[in-house]
């Protein structure tokens, strides 16, 4: 099976500042780059996890998906099409068939707007006038187990919980094939947290649509998806399925964010591995493998060259960036010393 969206060596960056003061200043790239060469696919059907740190980069690569934001270089292909080669309204079409949850349930959802008008909009936007906003509205409040007389009330007369599901709606109202959902269980209290995932679960299993789930909380990534990308200052440090990754990490910083994990059994031994130092500026990024002013295990190589692609032997889908890769064993049962192999 072909993929639903393929991304190839996609390049962002944002300008840091104007033409004039650059020149002044003598900055010769006066640029910072929030996305470095990312490359990924989603199959129907399919849910990826992109898990990172806060500034990491993975709202940055959600945004370019939909068009929100330019890509310097890179393919974004959408069932065999690319859509960086297409003007703004030729994408039109292929941007219907996307979808994006932000990240803030009650803050995305515009006050001045019923919860029926928020979700009838993208037929405004998109031009589909012929819809009849009354019965799309109950169909869209019944998808998501909301009542139909939600319709009249505003986003401040909704809960945390309701507003996600008002956000599902919305995402869901042009049927697409693709749901990217930027933090889809921030500010949710634990219990309405589960019910939102399983909201998507279910709704995932009824209309067969593939999602990209942008988060730090690894049990959201467990519960949820197929694959995960581990993605620290714009780029993917290991890539494979949740399973594997989850059974096995092979990049020490997998490891360590999979270690700071909350586990559930309170018999299980923890092993958290402490990072030292802060997630370096990407404007100040280091040199080499850009972890290791952080990685326990760097040696002089780590921070003269950047490591290429590996493959591991066990699974070839399951790829990473490391020059010293953990070994295929059980994380450690106590913490190893600061450069210490």
């Amino acid at each position: 099976m072909s993929a639903l969206l393929n991304v190839q060596d996609l390049r962002v960056r944002f300008r840091t500042m104007g033409a004039l003061t650059a020149r002044a200043t003598g900055m010769k790239v006066p640029f910072i780059d929030a996305v470095c060469g990312v490359s990924f696919e989603i199959r129907r059907g399919e849910t990826l996890g992109l898990v990172g740190e806060s500034g990491s980069g993975k709202s940055t690569v959600a945004r370019t998906i939909i068009g929100l934001q330019s890509p310097v270089s890179g393919r974004i292909c959408f069932e065999g099409q690319e859509l960086t080669e297409l003007s703004a309204s030729q994408r039109k079409p292929y941007l219907r068939r996307m979808a994006m949850m932000f990240q803030d349930p009650v803050g995305s959802l515009s006050p001045r707007l019923t919860v029926q008008a928020l979700l009838t909009e993208p037929f405004r936007i998109h031009g589909l006038s012929d819809r009849d906003t009354d019965a799309e509205t109950k169909r869209l409040l019944r998808m998501v187990g909301l009542p139909a007389d939600f319709a009249r009330r505003y986003p401040h007369q909704l809960s945390g919980g309701q507003a996600r599901r008002v956000g599902v709606a919305r995402a869901l109202a042009l049927s697409p094939d693709l749901i990217i959902a930027d933090e889809p269980t921030a500010g949710l209290d634990v219990s309405v947290q589960g019910e939102v995932l399983n909201l998507l679960a279910r709704l995932q299993d009824e209309l067969g649509i593939a999602l990209l789930i942008i988060t730090h909380n690894l049990n959201v990534v467990r519960h949820m998806t197929d694959r995960m990308a581990i993605m620290y200052l714009g780029r993917f440090v290991e890539v494979g399925s949740t399973e594997a990754i989850f059974g096995q990490p092979r990049h020490p910083y997998t490891q360590a964010l999979l270690s700071a994990n909350p586990e559930p059994d309170p018999d299980a031994v923890l092993n958290r591995i402490e990072l030292k130092g802060e997630v370096p500026s990407v404007m100040r990024r280091p040199s080499g493998c850009e972890f290791h002013t952080r990685c326990r295990y760097a040696q002089d190589i780590c921070s003269r060259a950047f490591p290429e692609p590996s493959a591991d032997e066990m699974d070839a889908k399951h790829s990473f960036k490391c020059h010293f890769p953990l070994e295929r064993s059980p994380l450690p049962l106590k913490p190893v010393a600061p450069g210490e192999c």
